[in-house]
């Protein structure tokens, strides 16, 4: 919105400063803030109260987690606000892909809701049905990624661009639609299998969106993509300020989720995060640097899917708890080294998957 006032520079110098992506990234990310932390605390009292006994706790989950009980979940409505407010006033909302990605967010944010509903209205972990839930999140990451490709340039908008490689695109055509349509829904659950302790979500997740705020704005700069070598893509420098935004209402959730987290996540903001990272990859086409910079929700998912695989074919569990950071906490790791020695994890992997743009 703020960034229509640029068009105005000529009457008002000072309006310039509106033009430029860093500058509203940056004040995107403290809006973030600001939003979250001031009110957030009324937004705990609330849920408090109308939530009662809160999120139920698993009843095979490690003994430290049952002095949480009775502390309230749909936190992401917290972060939620924040984003979807700052980036309302800083990004530039004639761009297609700000849209899109935030259709995504609210799609997926209002499964998570209704899923986080029924889990406390019946104080059970049987939320929303699977299948409905994954038909529903499939239905609108498809139309997002049809979006995204309607948005793009000929065979390029479907084409899988390959990390360390500038030349090759493998050209998917319609097949793309299902193929981004898995990532936005791998990551969005991929982040929701993730959010288990107090802050193991939401830094990993401000990390990705740090990089992929970057991603971003250079793959949306003509000139940087260049000299880079990766590829321009047109609109997507925009994402920038949506990314600052997610940077800044997660400093301020993590305020009030840091141990002992005076309320959770759940999946009102697991999956809606989770879903925007992977819209964001789509959009940028870095799809596959997604799985390297996210690695740590890759690892986390995997480890859930090993596990089931493993019981089934031979009635034998490979981790003594899953997902894998249940499987530390089994082993003696305190909570707090869990999540910390996690947060390790993903800086590096954050790292490594930016390296991609200048190894070409």
């Amino acid at each position: 919105m703020i960034a229509y006032l640029g068009n105005f520079a000529d009457v008002f110098p000072l309006f310039n400063v509106f033009r430029y992506i860093t500058f509203r990234t940056g004040a995107s990310m403290i809006t973030g803030f600001i939003v979250v932390f001031l009110f957030g605390p009324a937004i705990i009292s609330t849920l408090r109260i109308r939530q009662g006994r809160g999120q139920p706790i698993r009843a095979d989950g490690p003994q430290t987690h049952f002095k949480k009980a009775g502390t309230p979940t749909m936190g992401g409505l917290m972060i939620l606000s924040g984003v979807i407010g700052s980036t309302l006033i800083w990004a530039d909302l004639r761009n297609i892909y700000v849209w899109t990605v935030l259709l995504v967010t609210v799609g997926f944010g209002a499964i998570g809701f209704y899923d986080d509903y029924l889990k406390v209205t019946k104080q059970s972990h049987l939320g929303f049905s699977g299948r409905a839930r994954l038909a529903l999140e499939f239905v609108i990451a498809a139309f997002a990624v049809a979006a995204v490709v309607y948005a793009g340039t000929g065979s390029f908008a479907t084409s899988l661009a390959f990390p360390f490689i500038k030349e090759v695109l493998l050209d998917l055509g319609w097949f793309y639609v299902a193929f981004g349509a898995f990532v936005v829904v791998g990551a969005a659950n991929a982040v929701n299998l993730t959010d288990g302790l107090d802050g193991l979500a939401i830094v990993p997740i401000m990390i990705a969106a740090a990089a992929f705020g970057l991603i971003a704005y250079l793959s949306g700069n003509v000139n940087f993509s260049n000299y880079l070598q990766i590829h321009y893509v047109a609109g997507t420098g925009e994402l920038a300020p949506l990314c600052g935004a997610v940077i800044g209402a997660g400093l301020g959730f993590l305020w009030f989720n840091a141990p002992p987290a005076a309320i959770f996540m759940g999946d009102t903001g697991s999956l809606a995060l989770g879903g925007m990272t992977g819209a964001i990859a789509v959009a940028t086409k870095h799809e596959i640097v997604l799985a390297i910079i996210g690695g740590l929700f890759v690892i986390e998912a995997m480890s859930v899917i090993i596990q089931v695989a493993s019981f089934k074919l031979t009635g034998k569990r490979v981790f003594l708890m899953a997902p894998i950071h249940h499987h530390f906490e089994k082993l003696g790791w305190t909570e707090s080294q869990v999540v910390v020695r996690f947060w390790i994890i993903a800086f590096m992997l954050a790292f490594v998957g930016l390296s991609t743009l200048k190894l070409r």
